[in-house]
């Protein structure tokens, strides 16, 4: 077996994941300073959460748990994996090809089960946003496809970077708008569609250069095909449970002025050590532990899960803490400009803090469950998925009417962590495979105090800095700077507490 090589594709993946993401904020500062929080961006952020909802389903949650594990296998067994990639694209190319002429017909339905607290405006535009932008699935989900050929076959670079493309179709296309006076949110939401074909071009060429150049043509129902489908069903759901909570959280936040865009650019920042680090290591380690187990090395699969879960908790635990202790500064930077005020400034950042609460379960779950994709059990995942779905909606409803728009923050937050510590009971009777090594435990609690050392340097910092963090142009080098204090501070105490050792950090890049 020729293993995957864990820190490379993290380092990899998360590079391009980065990049994505600072290319999202910029995308997102423009839409807030160019739009502003109401009407245009509500129906925007609803329109456009249709197809992302689906893409989790269909693509990262169906194909990650399903398609990944099977192709991996028969890479690594020898077998015709190229036969069982063909015969999933078209499969799939078919399910999104109904599912979007379905979704066209009927986007009135989808708008009033998703965002059915929007008055008659705001419906209207996020009906006629939606039949634009909903066709971005079927290229998404077919690039998605693509990823998971070359993730399994530890290319990780060409998957990694189509998301960038998205981002910066959506950058040039508001940027154009506002230099030639048009219309921004008619640019913004025609540009979707043209990105999604951007991103299966590079997805698809790259998996042709890998030598698996898949061709479609008409679906066949194999054997394979089945089991592919048994195991997507639950996984669509196990691994969508954010996006559904999320959709929840709208259709409460729609009742509220403004409250779509204000938990839309919040998701958004927390979006970035979520996605740099949980859906990076998720990416990887789905791949190699299905690989090792089909291989029966049992001592690699237990190792690569202890040194995930230690990368993923060495930068998360910072982020949370960052997140909860300086998210007024981190708002009122990013996205306080334009049509965006002091209110609503104010009103992202608690939502930060709400959702920097439950960053490190999101970023956990992403670790624990390529434990049971990896063996094929995709149902107890759907079952745990369902119980916090429950929990999502019950607190999201029922907190609505005494603390108002933020009880979907809340809500997301605590089924987050309901879903994690089910995850952890279900590992039961796995074996030792699925549990972490004396490295990772002894160093999780030294993670812990390094990250609080960093919190209290980056409050007290912020505090002094108030002044100039509230000036213009000179806030920007006073944010950068205080963000690099707090690397600085942690790294250093990780370094004293022996949380983390930079010999190895080196080691692990020279190994790329």
């Amino acid at each position: 077996m020729k293993p995957i090589r864990l820190m490379s594709g993290f380092l990899t993946v998360g590079f391009w994941t980065l990049a994505s993401r600072i290319l999202g904020f910029v995308r997102e500062i423009m839409l807030l300073g160019l739009i502003g929080p109401g009407p245009l961006m509500d129906a925007f952020v609803a329109a456009f959460r249709l197809p992302n909802m689906f893409r989790r389903f269909f693509a990262e949650g169906a194909f990650n748990a399903a398609f990944v594990p099977m192709f991996s296998a028969k890479v690594e067994g020898g077998e015709d994996a190229a036969r069982f990639g063909r015969d999933a694209l078209n499969g799939l190319a078919l399910a999104t090809l109904l599912l979007t002429g379905l979704a066209m017909i009927f986007m009135p339905a989808l708008v009033w089960a998703t965002a059915g607290g929007f008055d008659a405006e705001r419906f209207d535009l996020t009906v006629g946003f939606g039949r634009i932008v909903f066709p971005y699935i079927f290229f998404m989900s077919l690039s998605a496809l693509f990823s998971g050929v070359l993730n399994a076959t530890g290319r990780f670079a060409a998957a990694a970077a189509a998301p960038v493309l998205l981002n910066i179709f959506v950058i040039a296309a508001m940027g154009l708008a506002w230099a030639t006076g048009g219309t921004i949110i008619t640019w913004l939401i025609w540009v979707i569609p043209a990105a999604g074909v951007a991103q299966l071009a590079l997805t698809w060429g790259a998996a042709a250069q890998a030598g698996f150049a898949l061709k479609p043509g008409l679906p066949r129902w194999t054997p394979d095909m089945s089991l592919m489908v048994r195991t997507a069903v639950p996984a669509a759901l196990a691994t969508g449970v954010m996006q559904i909570n999320l959709v929840v959280g709208q259709l409460v936040a729609s009742q509220y002025d403004s409250a779509v865009s204000w938990l839309f650019a919040a998701d958004r920042l927390y979006q970035l050590p979520l996605g740099v680090v949980g859906i990076a290591v998720g990416i990887v380690l789905l791949p190699d532990l299905s690989r090792r187990l089909k291989a029966e090395d049992m001592s690699g699969a237990r190792d690569a899960y202890s040194r995930a879960s230690e990368f993923a908790m060495a930068l998360t635990i910072p982020s949370a803490v960052a997140l909860v202790v300086i998210p007024l500064p981190l708002v009122s930077v990013l996205f306080g400009r334009g049509e965006t005020g002091v209110d609503d400034v104010a009103a992202i950042a608690f939502a930060v803090a709400i959702y920097g609460l439950g960053l490190p379960a999101f970023v956990l779950q992403k670790v624990v469950q390529p434990q049971y994709f990896a063996r094929g059990d995709t149902r107890r995942p759907f079952h745990f998925a369902v119980v916090a779905m429950v929990i999502n909606a019950a607190i999201a409803v029922g907190l609505a009417p005494v603390v108002g728009w933020i009880a979907p923050a809340l809500a997301t937050t605590v089924a987050g962590w309901a879903m994690l510590g089910l995850l952890y009971w279900g590992l039961r009777g796995m074996g030792d495979t699925v549990e972490v090594d004396a490295r990772y435990r002894r160093r999780l609690p030294r993670i812990l105090a390094a990250a609080l050392a960093m919190g209290a340097v980056m409050w007290i910092m912020a505090v002094l800095l108030k002044p100039a963090l509230g000036t213009d142009f000179v806030r920007y080098g006073a944010l950068l700077g205080l963000i690099a204090l707090g690397v600085a501070s942690y790294f250093g105490a990780a370094q004293m507490f022996g949380a983390l050792k930079l010999t190895e950090i080196k080691g692990a890049v020279r190994r790329r």
